[in-house]
């Protein structure tokens, strides 16, 4: 049917007018719509207290990974005292004699092949006593 500008159907014997198109909304007991609300809410907030939680456990993750390089740094910079001083920590004097055992072999062939070319860059007091001196002069 046509009258004025607007279309007019018939449907089931109904007459309907084009203006409004989509799915309608079904009468929703407001009662569910508001239990449900209520839920989504309360899932909402178990999410963010999980996410918060995990937030946590990954500071505190982070801040004792920042400890235990701060106690490593320490060590380091006593030992570079002690060298300067004149004094090899036995600690180094460990680690010097394990690793020269595995690696002398090694060394002298790299050595006989490439030659020595700097005696002074493999020095571990003089890389020592840079950090010193950088890092009393940071501190100024």
């Amino acid at each position: 049917m046509l009258t004025g500008r607007y279309y007019l159907m018939v449907v089931g014997g109904k007459v309907k007018k084009p203006g409004k198109r989509g799915r309608k909304p079904a009468k929703i007991d407001l009662k569910a719509k508001l239990e449900r609300s209520r839920q989504s809410a309360r899932e909402c907030r178990a999410r963010k207290k999980l996410r918060y939680q995990y937030l946590e456990e990954l500071v505190s993750s982070r801040e004792r990974a920042i400890c235990a390089l701060r106690e490593e740094l320490e060590m380091y910079k006593q030992w570079c005292m002690a060298m300067d001083q004149g004094k090899i920590p036995s600690e180094i004097k460990a680690l010097l004699t394990g690793e020269e055992q595995g690696k002398a072999q090694q060394n002298s062939s790299k050595l006989a092949k490439a030659g020595k070319t700097d005696a002074n860059s493999s020095n571990p007091l003089s890389v020592c006593s840079w950090f010193s001196l950088t890092n009393i002069e940071g501190r100024k």
